[in-house]
């Protein structure tokens, strides 16, 4: 074991020898490069010298040959490397080329011309340089940012939006842009999502950005805040960290994650949906089956509680007794209609057949229907005079208004007058059923017309199933029609049905 160790940190220390030599050898080219344009334009100026004096050459053609080598230096090296081959440059045109030759002699005006000429160049080139550097360097990164957003796009869409969604982009993003880190405030949850170490006193910020819908840049922070925003809404906001990428790039990538929330909240809602339309389904073939059971036993009830009074002379207590049998089997035998008929007027196959009537005799005659005197009195019927038609199927009218009037007797103070009134407006003949008791809140007002749903108030009221009104709403929007309540405070309630005019557009 010991020979072991004694093998392993004997072949460990070339191996770290080599990484210094290594690491020297690139500090000292790095150095090297810096001033590598520098030591070739100066190379450049001494080679020119020699040759030019050997030669014989003129102040013009050597000081145009001295430019060229500036220019080099300002491109390549930049402002201070220009400069110093630029003082090079004059004293070997004065030293050199300018009378009395191999003598220094600055005081005159055309050296600090030359001087002059040489720095306005260096000036001009390196700004010139540095300007088309800069824009490369902003071209690489661009392009740079524009694979990551596409590799960030990619990688949302394979997300699992079921999961963690706001912890995972947030992750995502920080690793894909190598940011210090990254806040996510998603305003339709309430929720902060945090990845990676985002300087102190940010965290918050994505909160306020969404509050004010404004974008910035913290430069003190190197933070860029973007809202959230799909269609224009805002729906939240995003903290970047540790970058300098651009505008461009970073509300981009704040509409890529605004688009994966949005997806996420789509499909949520959509499951929610699909989960809510399956137990509705579930529901009514339930309702269905047992309405169906329903119906076999209250006939055989009806008929032998009609059967009853054939047998033999009965009593004044047994009268009644059978009254009440067939008054209730009767209410029952018309529930599992009911139930019956909601499933099959929700389906597609289903279609009304309409024809010209008038909707005040459909209320009259169904007023009529009424088993109890004392509810036929209770209705305070205002008929117009010139009553135009409505375009309606009769059966189904009639189911949906005697559905508004046994609404309005249940709900209603017993004796209590009911108002029925009919206005004409330019379309359509509206039907208004005024009853006094029950006030609606305006929060039900809606809920009401869902299968099922009964009003808290309603439930101590009267019995029921909560699918009278769902019926009647599904008439109307089968017949184009509309079906609306509204509360009157320390009154009751009324309720509205609107049935086109025929020939009225549809």
């Amino acid at each position: 074991m010991g020979a072991t160790n004694v093998v392993g940190v004997a072949t460990r220390e070339p191996a770290r020898l080599n990484e210094g030599w290594a690491n020297l050898f690139r500090g000292v080219w790095a150095q090297l490069a810096l001033g590598l344009p520098f030591l070739l334009s100066l190379a450049g100026v001494a080679g020119c010298t020699w040759i030019s004096f050997r030669l014989g050459q003129g102040l013009a053609s050597v000081g145009f040959l001295y430019l060229v080598f500036v220019v080099l230096a300002a491109v390549y090296g930049g402002f201070w490397q220009a400069t110093l081959i630029s003082v090079i440059s004059v004293a070997c045109l004065d030293y050199f080329f300018d009378e009395p030759i191999l003598s220094f002699t600055v005081t005159r005006v055309s050296d600090w011309v030359e001087l002059a000429a040489f720095e306005f160049t260096a000036v001009v080139i390196s700004q010139l340089s540095n300007r088309v550097k800069l824009r490369a360097t902003e071209a690489v990164e661009e392009r740079r940012d524009a694979a990551r957003l596409y590799q960030t796009a990619r990688r949302i869409l394979l997300l699992d939006c079921s999961g963690d969604l706001g912890n995972a982009v947030a992750s995502l993003i920080r690793e894909t842009f190598e940011l210090q880190g990254v806040v996510l405030f998603d305003a339709v949850s309430g929720s902060l999502f945090k990845s990676g170490s985002p300087p102190p006193g940010i965290e918050e910020r994505p909160r306020e950005a969404y509050l004010v819908d404004s974008d910035a840049f913290e430069w003190g922070e190197s933070t860029w805040l973007c809202v959230l925003r799909v269609g224009g809404r805002p729906m939240g906001a995003l903290a970047l960290s540790g970058t300098q990428m651009s505008r461009l790039t970073a509300t981009a990538l704040a509409s890529l994650v605004a688009i994966a929330l949005e997806r996420a909240s789509a499909l949520e809602k959509q499951n929610r949906a699909e989960a809510a339309g399956q137990a509705e389904q579930l529901r009514t073939a339930v309702l269905d089956a047992l309405a169906h059971k329903f119906k076999t036993p209250l006939t055989v009830i009806r008929t032998a509680s009609s059967g009853l009074p054939a047998a033999g002379e009965l009593s004044e207590l047994q009268r009644e007794l059978v009254t009440l049998i067939d008054q209730e089997a009767s209410k029952l035998n018309d529930l599992a209609s009911r139930l019956l008929g909601a499933p099959k007027l929700e389906s597609t196959e289903f279609a009304p057949q309409p024809e010209p009537l008038l909707l005040s005799r459909l209320m009259k005659a169904a007023i009529q229907e009424l088993e109890q005197q004392a509810d036929r009195d209770r209705f305070q019927v205002s008929a117009p005079a010139q009553e135009p038609p409505v375009f309606a199927d009769r059966e189904l009218i009639l189911t949906a208004v005697a559905q508004l009037i046994d609404n309005a007797l249940k709900y209603s103070l017993p004796g209590s007058p009911i108002d029925v009134e009919f206005l004409i407006k330019e379309t359509a003949v509206v039907l208004s059923v005024r009853s006094q008791g029950l006030v609606v809140s305006p929060a039900d007002r809606e809920r009401i017309f869902e299968r099922f749903y009964r009003a808290p108030g309603a439930q101590g009221c009267a019995a029921g199933t909560g699918l009278g009104l769902s019926i009647v709403k599904t008439i109307a929007a089968d017949h184009q029609g509309h079906v609306w309540a509204d509360g009157e405070p320390d009154y009751g309630t009324r309720f509205s049905l609107s049935l086109p005019i025929v020939g009225a557009s549809r």
